[in-house]
């Protein structure tokens, strides 16, 4: 896996103060997308250990609500495998942390993924720019959807998150 950035004490990207993994690969290319430059998989820089260190000491912080993947798109063929190791990780030794995941693909479609046994909260979607509504909490454009993971995979149906 690549990445771009690591965000530190996020407001924008999920409730609370987060911190934010900006990966790279995005098949969606969806036009007027806020982060072309994180489209290439190649782009960026290797996620190695030393990243993963980052990310758990911002983590280690009382103040800190948890993790947000982003990118790109966390659930392209290059990242989704390093990924849903990481978050299995963070939902190990976190357990009280929460997860927030944004990719450009539909619950439909990655609902049997393993990733979303340890995510809370799940942005889907891709970015319409026909239908950008900046008033909108969490996510660019109507058709995008703010899922509460843990309540959809209780209730076998979309359960939207409370804003």
């Amino acid at each position: 896996m690549r990445y771009h950035n690591i965000t530190k004490d996020d407001m924008l990207n999920g409730d609370g103060l987060r911190v934010v993994l900006w990966v790279a690969g995005c098949n969606h290319c969806c036009r007027e997308c806020q982060n072309p430059i994180t489209w290439d998989p190649n782009g960026g820089l290797p996620f190695t250990e030393k990243e993963e260190a980052e990310i758990f000491a911002e983590l280690d912080k009382d103040y800190i609500s948890g993790i947000t993947f982003s990118g790109g798109d966390p659930l392209h063929p290059s990242n989704i495998s390093a990924v849903t190791a990481l978050a299995r990780k963070i939902r190990t030794k976190y357990p009280d942390k929460t997860i927030w995941l944004y990719t450009g693909s539909r619950w439909e479609e990655i609902q049997q993924e393993e990733i979303v046994r340890y995510l809370d909260v799940l942005v889907d979607g891709e970015f319409q720019v026909d239908k950008l509504d900046q008033s909108l909490k969490w996510k660019g454009s109507s058709n995008q959807r703010v899922i509460n993971v843990p309540a959809t995979l209780r209730e076998q149906k979309i359960v939207l998150h409370a804003d």
